[in-house]
């Protein structure tokens, strides 16, 4: 094995670890101690920043608008509650993974099921991106080289969020789960300890904005346009909804009763995310917090330079005012939590790939898994979908909230929509009345949840799409047509591999041409494989680049005990590919009937640099020939000492694939038979000797 293989080898191993076995995937489910940080933290973590959209939007029309900050917050945590609540009936109806594309798909028809798939597959990637810019912002607050680097800080989190995605769901899970429950004991924490300052000790607590002003863009908003205004902060406020869906998506990843354990972890998201939602809101307006768009511009009163904290650090700041470590910790955990948020979207982005790549909407690579049982593919696309987001929008999390909760709440919508009419459909044919009235309760439910997240629906189209909305929307047009199209030549190549009208006629006669550079060793070999087929007709071939070198040739197949006869074909551009293409064609011109193969001599080497040595002409003449009709194509390896070593370091040789099947096995023994390197195999310099 060569330096560079080994160097390779040994580096993805550091990142991944060792390889899963197929049957081990059972002993990567996840309890729901760990299915809450893997699968909630997007959700848990939204309150980081819906709380403080909330404050922003409002403050375009002054400080007398915050008053109606608890009133948003009670309707945000309302529709969370709902829409929990429907997502409970859908994890025991469709525990199969699908989540909300299986059921648009079943109950509504397979554009919806596409329509619903590609809003979500966007809202992923958005959560990816926000989650990230905002854990920038937040640490930021504290440390001012990370807010100068926003965008660079954003980068490097993916990638090793990635990284650490790579090493496989429970491995992941598990890594993330301390930080997701500190961030949840340091929000509780704070909460409680600032509620307890304020109402039983009566200390006067405030925010470093309390005594700021806020400079409204149109402090004279009234009728339809303060409306509008309200209902803009509601739409920002329901970012907080993000990731409740991921949960039905990830079904299959919990361990028995998986639907059970499913509505379970559902039941504790919502809980706790709508305790720390209300509880920020709250707690913000009575300290006097403050968030504006452009603090230098917005705030008066404000000391020249200042730099705005998010709104959680503020609450930190006063509630921790006598005890920094306080602040620095919900600081810290909170940008946790941000980052951890978008391990979400890394679970269930991935498990969405896969669904749509078996029902062949997505290339089929976004259905296999790697090394450690994890869609590996899923996970690299998504990571670099975020980037491009993150870069493209500076890492602002006020320009990139603008695109975001429009793809999930076109996913809630028709997902509820969908499961009325499951529970419409069995309740049809349902005789038993304990089941019926389950299933009636249900339905209820889901109607209820339809009714709300449609009028979010329409509230955040309203007042999000000239905001930025629109681009998301375009990117879920783009990907509906990408995955028809996608579909549609899976359809067709089906269509015509399982044509059963097609005969098998065989040919009427075998034309083998031997390509020939110089009469060596790789040359006497491909003719004696030729010689073994026993064609009707052998020739070999070689194209006149040089002069000199083909009268050598001939002179020496001449001179040869060699019968095969030599023909060589001019290029008066000193071209090796066409002249060979032209031939072949010729051939099958004059005898269409005829079956030509041409055999190809190749190195085989053993070292990196050996590769670079060669001109790689077979693998261009391989590439071309294959697109002949009539014309097959074999490629004789002949294997330098330099293979000898690799060979004999690769005692055992796992096709791709072996490893999710369950048949990679142990290295043999010393002095066990191998198998010999396969024609073909990696490291062959693809040239013609």
């Amino acid at each position: 094995m060569s330096t560079v293989s080994k160097l390779s080898v040994a580096a993805k191993r550091l990142v991944l670890g060792r390889p899963f076995r197929s049957d081990t995937l059972g002993s990567t489910l996840l309890p729901k101690r760990i299915a809450l940080p893997v699968f909630a933290s997007d959700a848990m973590s939204s309150v980081a920043y819906a709380p403080q959209e909330i404050f922003l939007v409002l403050s375009v029309a002054g400080l007398s608008a915050y008053t109606y900050t608890p009133w948003i917050g009670v309707a945000v945590a309302v529709v969370m509650a709902v829409v929990v609540a429907s997502y409970r009936q859908n994890v025991h109806a469709y525990p199969s993974g699908g989540g909300d594309y299986e059921v648009a798909t079943v109950n509504l028809g397979p554009k919806a099921g596409l329509t619903v798939g590609s809003a979500l597959l966007v809202d992923y990637i958005l959560t990816v991106a926000v989650s990230i810019s905002s854990a920038a912002e937040n640490i930021g607050s504290a440390i001012p080289f990370v807010e100068q680097h926003r965008v660079l800080f954003c980068v490097v989190a993916i990638v090793l969020l990635t990284s650490v995605n790579l090493r496989g769901i429970r491995e992941s899970g598990t890594a993330f789960a301390i930080p997701t429950y500190a961030f949840i004991a340091g929000m509780v924490v704070m909460l409680i300890w600032g509620f307890v300052q304020i109402f039983v000790l009566g200390d006067d607590i405030s925010s470093e904005t309390a005594d700021f002003g806020v400079k409204a863009e149109n402090n004279h908003l009234v009728g339809i346009a303060f409306v509008f205004l309200i209902a803009r902060a509601f739409s920002s406020g329901c970012a907080a909804l993000t990731g409740v869906e991921a949960i039905s998506n990830g079904v299959p990843a919990f361990q028995k009763p998986k639907s059970r354990n499913a509505a379970t972890t559902l039941f504790l998201l919502g809980a706790i995310a709508v305790v720390l939602l209300l509880g920020i809101i709250l707690l913000a307006q009575k300290i006097g917090a403050k968030y504006v768009e452009n603090p230098a511009a917005d705030l008066t009163g404000a000391p020249a330079g200042y730099q705005q904290k998010s709104l959680v650090a503020q609450l930190a700041h006063a509630v921790f005012a006598n005890f920094t470590p306080g602040f620095y910790f919900v600081t810290i955990v909170t940008a946790l939590i941000l980052v951890l948020a978008a391990n979400t979207a890394f679970n269930g982005f991935p498990v969405l790939g896969s669904v749509l790549a078996q029902d062949r909407y997505l290339p089929r690579q976004l259905h296999t898994r790697g090394d450690r049982l994890a869609f590996s593919n899923g996970i690299l696309f998504l990571a670099i979908a975020a980037i491009a987001f993150v870069v493209a929008f500076g890492a602002q999390v006020t320009a990139l909230i603008q695109l975001y909760i429009v793809g999930v709440f076109v996913s809630f919508t028709l997902s509820q929509i969908g499961m009325v009419r499951h529970w419409t459909r069995h309740l049809r044919t349902e005789t038993d009345p304990g089941a019926r009235g389950r299933m009636q309760r249900s339905r209820i439910i889901n109607s209820i949840g339809l009714a709300m997240t449609g009028t979010v629906l329409v509230i955040v189209l309203i007042t999000k799409f000239l905001a930025g909305a629109w681009i998301a929307i375009v990117a879920m047009v783009a990907i509906f047509g990408l995955m028809q199209l996608i579909h549609r030549h899976y359809a067709s190549v089906q269509t015509e591999l399982d044509n059963s009208e097609y005969e098998t006629i065989l040919p009427s006669r075998t034309h083998s041409v031997v390509l020939v550079s110089k009469l060596h060793l790789p040359t006497k070999r491909a003719l004696a494989f030729a010689r073994a087929t026993r064609p009707d007709a052998l020739e070999a071939i070689t194209v006149n680049v040089d002069d000199r070198d083909t009268r050598r040739l001939v002179a020496e197949w001449e001179s040869s005990d060699i019968t095969v006869p030599l023909k060589v074909i001019a290029s008066p551009y000193r071209e090796i590919t066409r002249p060979v293409i032209d031939y072949v064609r010729r051939l099958r011109r004059e005898s269409p009937r005829d079956v030509i193969t041409v055999f190809i001599p190749e190195y085989v080497v053993g070292h990196w640099w050996e590769q670079i040595l060669h001109n790689q002409s077979a693998l261009r003449l391989k590439g071309r020939l294959l697109f002949e009709p009539g014309v097959m194509v074999t490629s004789v390896p002949w294997q330098l000492s330099s293979s000898d070593r690799r060979k004999n370091k690769d005692r055992i040789y796992n096709a791709p694939g072996d490893l999710r099947r369950g048949m990679v096995g142990a290295p043999e023994p010393l002095g066990a038979e191998t198998r010999s390197t396969p024609p073909g195999a990696r490291g062959s310099g693809s040239d013609t000797p």
